[in-house]
């Protein structure tokens, strides 16, 4: 009797991720431009703990927009949907290791310069540079992008999903940091829609698109 209310505590839970998550990433951002510093305290705790909160949260994400994608496809969509939430979580765990890398220095250190040199005591072991700095985060825009593309495709978002999700990935790269705001609100713009999704939905409704994409100027 009591399997029903917890799966959909766990289904609530989930589709609010959809929002929480890019909202979380949007007060990293926010925080991180509160401090010109950049060193360490409770300005640079509070905005990694929000990141890290924002990776977990993208856990369920990945999870939900895997299932969206696997009703109904074949093979080699169901292999497509796997590999894009495969690399989409592979990228949540890079940013996640980076997130608590940064708490960790920001724990230890008393300053920026103490900060700096236990990062680089972190990144000097083999891996770290291309697995937590380099490739790893990377794989997070490329594994969204890609199943929401497959998403749009198979007609079960709206193609405003992956092309907010392109506009903010492209947002990131050319402002970096200064710009993840920005970056995160067009994340949110992206995958709010989603939230009221189910696996086995079978196409997009004029409900899937933010206002004033529809042609009858249709509210969410």
């Amino acid at each position: 009797m009591t399997r029903r209310p917890r799966r959909s505590a766990r289904t609530a839970l989930t589709r609010a991720a959809f929002v929480t998550a890019p909202l979380l990433i949007l007060a990293y951002g926010a925080i991180r431009l509160t401090d010109p510093d950049h060193g360490p305290g409770p300005v640079w705790t509070t905005g990694h703990l929000a990141l890290t909160a924002a990776m977990l949260l993208f856990v369920p994400v990945f999870a939900r927009l895997g299932a969206l994608a696997r009703p109904d496809a074949g093979p080699a969509g169901r292999l497509s949907a796997g590999a894009a939430t495969v690399l989409g979580l592979a990228g949540t765990l890079a940013v996640t290791v980076q997130a608590c890398i940064d708490l960790y220095a920001g724990f230890r250190a008393t300053d920026r310069p103490g900060m700096e040199r236990l990062f680089e005591q972190v990144q000097s072991h083999p891996g770290v540079m291309p697995a937590v700095y380099g490739v790893g985060p990377l794989l997070f825009y490329v594994g969204l992008i890609w199943i929401l593309v497959q998403l749009s495709a198979r007609r079960r978002v709206s193609l405003w999903s992956p092309l907010a999700a392109v506009a903010g990935t492209a947002t990131a790269a050319a402002g970096g940091l200064d710009l993840m705001p920005l970056a995160a609100a067009l994340f949110c713009a992206s995958l709010a829609p989603l939230a009221r999704r189910r696996p086995g939905d079978p196409s997009v409704r004029a409900v899937d698109r933010p206002v004033g994409l529809t042609a009858d100027r249709q509210a969410l």
